[in-house]
């Protein structure tokens, strides 16, 4: 469950990690990754969060079908752990969206 959370909760702040990792990994200037990042983030930022979103719909899902436990009462007996993926994912999108946002003041002159 704890997976489900992280690869959501990047999937939804991919605008802004996906440049930064170009540029720690020297493809890019860090300039080049925080015009594109902040471009990213000003136009697009909403459907990645909803991508994110749909990840955590979906992984979420299948994840419940496995068990057997796709009905309310499974939902219920499982809560606590929906609960938990749920604020990994947000835990893991405002980690990396502080991370980005430093190194981002970092790569402005």
């Amino acid at each position: 469950m704890l997976r489900i959370g992280l690869v959501s909760g990047l999937t939804g702040i991919l605008c802004c990690v996906g440049p930064t990792v170009l540029a720690l990994l020297g493809l890019v200037s860090a300039g080049t990754a925080f015009a594109w990042a902040t471009e990213l983030y000003d136009s697009y930022a909403w459907w990645f969060r909803l991508a994110g979103l749909a990840v955590l719909v979906v992984l979420v899902w299948r994840s419940l079908r496995r068990r057997q436990a796709c009905s309310i009462a499974g939902m219920k007996r499982l809560r606590g752990r929906l609960l938990a993926v749920f604020g990994v994912a947000v835990a893991t999108y405002a980690v990396l969206w502080g991370v980005t946002t430093w190194l981002g003041t970092l790569a402005t002159p």
